[in-house]
């Protein structure tokens, strides 16, 4: 009775899909849409531009309508909590989306996106309440997250038309993964694999917000009898910010080669380019939300002194990705991985500020009276350019010894990173303009030095040993696995600035013992239990430096005296059921100490990342999956989670400690849920979501807090019959974010109370206010999309 009143409410949110599919429906005997579920391989993503024959399905997108709940609900085996998606569902949504907001169904996860099309990393994540900082992030294996912030800057990895498949693992991250950092799960991308035949595919799209965006995929075939097969890709993508002036330009490259091996070895190379530039979207606090809504932006018209005049808030990140993963068999059980990676990051990140000719220091170092152009009574605004050069290398590698019923894994994770960040100044003119956004153009004190507010040289190096045991028992039914790693962090940063420490930094290691077991209880159901730690250091560049005030040259900000790591201990207990209907429910807790809090801060108008230390927490709930396989052309899907997540110490703020312990973690929904359907015949095609994000805290104590709300999304499209060389041409309408006009999404600024608070003993506290992330209005987007 359920499934017949979800697939009656599905029938109204495509009407015109039902309307046309009822002949198709009946040419497709049910047998065959009833089909054993089959573990998602590579397999469906070796041949994108060819014809997909599965359930009766046809495209040049990479859709086979196999996947559970429309794509949603991807078959796993894993013994501990992981939830994935497929191009089932990512081809249906907007070709301008990014993981993050791909991943928004899935359970316990909050995107807090704040652009309808996905294109900005200006935005926040959290699973189980877990920030984004906290979840480690691979691409094709190798790490993808800033090494320093650990944002996972996923619009610079991968155009969505490539990706193949993204998996969130919401507790334990993978013992072999080349992280430091995942104390809250694992976000793993992975392209699609090249078409073993010559061509393409073409996908235009135009929506709202002036939106345009070109892409073009060009596909080598086998390459002779080499084994060699590959894909180039480009895309261009530009539009105006839906709220407040300014907007986005991007120019992205992706491509992979791989090679199959005739003793069933595989070797790949994945490079990716990308050249965004953006201008920011203005944070508010409750109040200014309350007063002007989503009318609070940056100001579109320059009047002299206006420090928030877009024109000054530029940002752009480029970035090259490479990786060269290689999987060699030796056969007798025995075989490695050897998998190098190399990421260059480069960029800057602009902020409006003023200068007082006779009153700007250096470090604590007075800079002398300086005679500034374009001022007015000795005033002058700027822009405050913050510019940065990251460069990590590394290679992770692992060999693995199937012998009888046990597979031993052992390995070794090695990475180096160096990285240059300064940040200065450059004069704005009487119409708001500056000559370089990068900084080519610097302001100098009185005795010729460039005016910083920090000169940062930053050095890392990781090395992890990790080894494992995996024994399988009862015909394959039994799968007991225990693994450790002993992870080994090194971080070396020099502050140049006058008046600032000059050198700080740490060294840490931490044991990471990890231990599951799963068993069959049938072909189509397991149960599951895993218990696992996991650790990173703190985040963001600044915990390490001081900062000073350039109009007094006072410090504003100490480099953190408290540099512990964060470490966690979980458990999770789960089942899972495959088959027509398809299952997977988990409770799950885990203790954490010294929570690393990552939040938002601004310095003279530049947006910095900082890290605070809010000690233990305690963590509990309980998440729940469940879909359908394509039934009668329908996929429906639904998951939801339920968590309490507390605090277990009060929180010091330097100068009184605030009763916080027993409060409510920041960023931890008691509630979170989604509903979704999908339906392709073939030739229409469709899908619908609908998510539900409870109320979030946004500070410590608990007296300011993001409200409750709902998004929903929906596609249409339609397959044409092949014309002329196009195969599978297809028309996509994509609407999302209907119905909401702008609303608060998640944390942006985090701070220990907002308001007046008591602390133990009777001091009063004067509050700050958090900043939040606006969710973006309604957009569409209208793509046309072939192969060829």
């Amino acid at each position: 009775m359920i499934q017949r009143r979800l697939l009656l409410l599905c029938s109204v949110a495509l009407v015109v899909p039902m309307g046309s599919a009822g002949a198709a429906a009946g040419k497709q005997p049910a047998a065959r849409s009833r089909a054993p579920a089959t573990p998602q391989t590579s397999a469906p993503l070796k041949n994108a531009e060819a014809v997909y024959v599965y359930a009766g399905i046809s495209s040049s997108t990479g859709v086979t309508n196999t996947t559970p709940g429309g794509g949603l609900m991807a078959v796993q085996t894993v013994p501990k909590s992981q939830s994935g998606i497929t191009r089932d569902y990512i081809a249906k949504q907007s070709p301008t989306s990014n993981p993050l907001t791909l991943i928004q169904n899935l359970p316990g996860v909050v995107s807090s996106g704040v652009d309808p099309f996905g294109a900005s990393d200006q935005m926040g994540l959290s699973v189980r309440g877990m920030d984004q900082a906290e979840l480690g992030f691979t691409f094709e294996g190798m790490p993808a997250a800033d090494p320093i912030s650990y944002v996972p800057l996923s619009s610079t990895i991968a155009d969505t038309e490539n990706i193949g498949r993204i998996d969130v693992a919401q507790g334990a991250p993978d013992l072999a993964a080349p992280l430091y950092n995942a104390v809250g799960g694992q976000i793993s991308e992975s392209l699609r694999d090249p078409s073993h035949k010559r061509g393409g595919l073409l996908d235009l799209a135009y929506g709202t917000s002036s939106l345009k965006r070109e892409f073009i995929r060009l596909e080598t075939g086998d390459i002779g009898n080499s084994g060699v097969r590959g894909f180039v890709s480009f895309s261009y993508q530009t539009a105006h910010n839906w709220r407040g002036p300014g907007g986005m330009q991007r120019y992205h490259v992706d491509a992979k080669f791989v090679k199959d091996w005739e003793n069933g070895s595989r070797s790949a190379l994945i490079v990716t380019f990308t050249r965004p530039t953006s201008t920011y979207l203005r944070p508010p606090t409750l109040a200014q939300w309350n007063t002007q809504g989503v009318n609070f932006n940056y100001s579109g018209k320059y009047s002299f002194g206006d420090t928030s005049y877009y024109g000054l808030v530029l940002h752009q990140r480029n970035s090259v990705i490479m990786t060269a993963p290689q999987d060699i068999k030796f056969g007798h059980g025995l075989s490695v991985h050897v998998a190098p990676f190399f990421s260059h990051y480069w960029g800057f990140g602009d902020g409006g500020t003023t200068l007082k000719e006779n009153s700007i220091y250096q470090g604590n170092q007075y800079a002398g009276v300086l005679d500034l152009p374009y001022s007015r009574n000795g005033v002058a605004t700027a822009a405050t350019i913050d510019t940065y050069t990251q460069d990590t290398g590394g290679l992770n590698t692992y060999g693995e010894w199937k012998y009888g019923n046990n597979t031993l894994q052992f390995g070794d994770m090695y990475s180096y990173m160096n990285a240059v960040e300064g940040s200065g100044f450059q004069i704005a003119d009487y119409n708001g303009n500056i000559a370089s956004p990068t900084g080519a153009s610097p302001i100098y004190t009185a005795f010729g030095q460039k005016l910083e507010q920090w000169d940062i040289h930053f050095l890392q190096q990781v090395n992890a040993l990790y080894v494992m045991d995996t024994y399988k028992a009862l015909h394959d039914r039994l799968t007991l696995s225990a693994g450790f790693k002993e992870a080994m962090v090194s971080r070396r940063v020099t502050q140049l600035i006058p008046g600032a420490t000059y050198n700080t930094g740490d060294n840490k290691a931490e044991p990471l013992p990890q231990l599951s077991a799963s068993f069959k209880i049938t072909p189509h159901d397991q149960v599951f239990f895993d218990a696992y730690t996991a650790f990173r250091d703190p985040a963001a560049i600044l915990t390490y430096v001081d900062t000073f005030n350039v109009a007094t040259g006072k410090m504003n900000r100490s480099h953190s005296g408290n540099l512990s790591a964060e470490y966690s201990i979980g458990e999770e207990l789960g089942y899972r059921h495959t088959g027509l209907v398809n299952v997977s429910a988990a409770l799950f807790n885990y203790n954490m100490t010294n929570r690393q809090v990552s939040s938002t801060v601004f310095i003279n108008g530049v947006a910095t990342s900082a890290s605070i230390n809010a000690g233990g927490q305690t963590v509990r709930g309980a998440q729940l999956e469940v879909s359908l396989r394509p039934w009668h052309h329908f996929s429906p899907y639904m998951s939801g989670q339920y968590l309490h997540a507390t605090m277990d110490n009060n929180f010091w703020t330097g100068t009184a400690m605030l009763p916080t312990a027993g409060k409510t973690a920041i960023k931890s929904p008691t509630f979170t849920g989604a509903l979704g359907v999908s339906y392709d015949n073939g030739h229409f095609f469709g899908s619908y979501t609908m998510n539900y994000v409870g109320s979030q805290y946004s500070t410590f104590m608990n007296d300011e807090k993001v409200p409750s709300y709902f998004t929903a999304n929906l596609s249409l499209g339609y397959r044409l019959p092949d014309v002329g060389f196009t195969k599978h041409p297809q028309i996509q309408l994509n609407l999302i974010n209907m119905g909401n006009s702008g609303y608060l999404s998640g944390v942006s600024g985090v701070t220990p109370n907002a308001k007046t608070a008591t602390a133990i003993g009777g001091a009063k506290v004067a509050g700050s206010a958090p900043t939040y992330f606006v969710g973006s209005g309604f957009a569409g987007v209208l793509g046309f999309t072939t192969g060829f």
